[in-house]
């Protein structure tokens, strides 16, 4: 590397152009020598082999476009999330092959963290220090392990094979790129450190340290004795601390024989200190105000709840025994919203601060509040998140719901073809009329179905027709329901004409069935059948009794197996089989973790924030839409252009690849009881605090 008196962003970006040729190159061989040298993956040879000569051009040039829009200074991927969001109204789909991608490209990720977690760390620091950043995050980094990783996407995009296999190339092809970048990482930070430039590999943001309640909230969750926590469990260690410092008054009182030491104070646990220490309530409160993922215009807000919360501890006993009490749940449900706020002084935060003053204010007004007023806020508070976060997704609504609804469309007509062959089994209609109906007609149904809506009007118009059309061709009683009959065909056959005309019905098909039709119209306005009567079809001639050398003959024949041969000795193509995608399940075929899955995903509801893996990148977004059939769910970014519409199967696939989680994972009560559980567990168990 011929060094530059000071080194830039530019002239790293420039290093890393040199080695693009070399690493491509050697993305390929690994990923050439990886599928030949296993059989399992001979299925995806077919549509490597018409790609592979491009390839490590095609990554060439990935990485050559990203990283020089990375020389510019900017961020590369961010660019590109920009272009494919432009519009209004615009909408990223995630279905199960997006999902797929996703989960190809984190694992991608993954592995070069895994390689280069070092230098990574150190390239970070350096270029955070360049903006004059303290603190630097993972999008700080023009050289980051995602640029690396949706280049890589890029290249196999262009390979011709199905969603999976592209994930089996980009798993396959991690393991080269992380091997082949980290040598370029190190001697990047080699060269910074040539240059004097050692201090800028350091984090800048050293001094600001998390807070040590935050480092015991995360052991709270992560260590086993107080993940789970309850209340109770909380409050009788506190009763137990209590006893003890309790018991060491009396000593403190009267002191021992001259030149004893005097005894030591009760131990002071946790922030809670002073005359309220000893309670449970002001203790279990202390934790939730110091919170640090509580946005500091809530933390003033529960601040005044806790007057009302105290009074109401006072008349009931089970605020400090039900962790789903109403009050608690009120608590959970606002911090978890306001968890998605990135700044105090966001507009949308304060339009919800000045909602909860409205709620709030009978509770502190109330000398004695009841769990029945705070049950009545959580309601309210609720409905709220719930219609802003179905306000921010009414924009498209619609359309999804029309896409929802078009996902279900083979669903309906099997349901409607199922429904129809009992109706017609009873009916007397032609092959042709059967024909029709139970194709083009049902068609038309489900089409009606996914433009309007399943209970709409046009579709129950499309269903009822039937029943008018299989009473136009049955035999009427007499010549006055011939007549009425008469009157109402123009009108039937217009309606058919427009449901046709729904499906763009070929011609020829539309005036077969219509000449068809008139037929069966005429014979019954005649009074004859619609359908002429077949003769009956003269008996078969009976075949003589076998004799018993013939028997024998037959089951000595039959022994031998009639399948054809083709599929005793031809080898099955697996790869062109249905298979189940690798990362659906976290743990092959268990009926446990599938259950849990499931259990997850029922939970999803509108108003709720996520954290999700979109893109190359986390990103935090709520659900602001869930269809009426939950196949379909619409996630909007804290910016409310970011819209992104992910199926089932989809959500499904992130779950399992734990790469979507709840923005809170554990509610601000629980939170509060892990501290305190510390706190507790790290108290003098004599009262030495020494």
């Amino acid at each position: 590397m011929a060094h530059a008196a000071s080194p830039s962003l530019q002239s790293l970006v420039d290093e890393t152009l040199a080695h693009v040729p070399a690493l491509s190159h050697a993305v390929y061989n690994g990923l050439q020598d990886e599928l030949k040298s296993r059989l399992e993956h001979h299925q995806l040879l077919a549509g490597w082999s018409k790609r592979r000569a491009h390839f490590a051009s095609d990554l060439e040039g990935s990485l050559g476009r990203l990283l020089g829009l990375a020389r510019e200074g900017g961020d590369p991927l961010q660019r590109e999330r920009q272009v494919a969001g432009r519009g209004e109204l615009s909408l990223s789909l995630v279905d199960e092959g997006q999902a797929l991608k996703d989960v190809a490209i984190a694992h991608v990720i993954t592995a070069i963290e895994d390689q280069s977690r070092a230098e990574l760390h150190q390239l970070g620091n350096f270029f955070a220090a360049l903006r004059g950043i303290a603190r630097p995050l993972k999008n700080d980094n023009p050289l980051r392990a995602a640029l690396f990783a949706q280049a890589l996407s890029r290249a196999i995009e262009g390979v011709d094979l199905d969603a999976e296999g592209r994930y089996a190339l980009m798993r396959m092809a991690a393991l080269p790129l992380a091997l082949k970048l980290q040598p370029i990482y190190a001697s990047l930070c080699q060269g910074l450190r040539q240059a004097q430039l050692s201090g800028m590999l350091t984090s800048h943001g050293a001094a600001l340290k998390e807070s040590d309640l935050r480092r015991r909230q995360f052991k709270s969750i992560t260590e086993t004795p107080t993940q789970n926590a309850t209340l109770d469990q909380v409050a009788l260690k506190l009763d137990l601390m209590n006893t003890r410092a309790a018991e060491l008054t009396p000593a403190m009182a009267h002191p021992g024989p001259a030149g004893a030491a005097p005894a030591a104070p009760p131990p002071k646990l946790g922030p809670g200190t002073g005359a309220p220490g000893t309670d449970l309530l002001s203790r279990l409160y202390d934790q939730i105000l110091a919170d640090d993922s509580l946005q500091p215009p809530l933390k003033v807000l529960m601040g005044r709840l806790q007057v009302a919360i105290v009074r109401l501890s006072r008349a009931d006993a089970t605020l400090l025994r039900r962790q789903d009490h109403p009050t608690w749940q009120l608590l959970n449900r606002i911090a978890a919203h306001g968890a998605g706020f990135q700044r105090p002084d966001d507009v949308d935060l304060k339009a919800f601060l000045q909602f909860l003053e409205r709620v709030i204010q009978p509770l502190l007004d109330s000398a004695h509040p009841s769990a029945l007023q705070f049950q009545q806020a959580l309601t309210e508070v609720d409905s709220h998140i719930r219609a802003q976060a179905e306000a921010r997704g009414q924009r498209s609504a619609v359309a999804l719901e029309r896409l929802d609804r078009e996902q279900r469309r083979q669903e309906w007509q099997r349901m409607l073809r199922d429904q129809l062959e009992h109706q017609l089994d009873d009916a007397q209609a032609g092959k042709l009329m059967r024909r029709f109906l139970l194709g083009p007609w049902v068609e038309v149904i489900a089409h009606a179905m996914v433009q309007h809506g399943r209970d709409a009007v046009e579709a129950q118009t499309s269903i009822e027709l039937v029943d008018a059309l299989l009473h136009s061709v049955s035999p009427q009683p007499d010549e006055a329901a011939r007549q009425r009959l008469r009157s109402q065909l123009p009108d039937l056959v217009r309606a058919l004409e427009r449901g046709m005309d729904s499906i763009a019905l070929p011609p020829m098909q539309r005036q077969t069935f219509l000449d068809e039709l008139m037929r069966q119209h005429g014979r019954v306005l005649r009074g004859l059948p619609a359908v002429e009567e077949a003769a009956p079809a003269a008996p078969a001639p009976r075949r003589p009794a076998q004799t018993p050398e013939e028997l024998l003959q037959q089951l000595l024949d039959e022994r031998e197996s009639q399948l054809p041969s083709r599929w005793a000795y031809e080898r099955v193509d697996r790869g062109q089989l249905p298979t189940v995608p690798v990362a659906l399940y976290s743990e092959e075929h268990s009926p446990h973790a599938q259950a849990a899955l499931q259990d997850w995903i029922a939970g999803v509801h509108i108003g709720g924030w996520y954290h999700l893996f979109h893109r190359s990148e986390w990103i935090t977004a709520q659900i602001a839409w869930i269809s009426d059939s939950r196949q379909m769910f619409l996630f909007i970014g804290q910016a409310p252009e970011e819209r992104h519409s992910v199926t089932r199967g989809a959500l499904e696939q992130l779950v399992a690849a734990g790469l979507i989680t709840q923005l809170e994972d554990a509610p601000l009560l629980q939170r509060a009881i892990g501290t305190l559980m510390l706190d507790l567990d790290r108290a003098p168990a004599d009262g030495d605090d020494r």
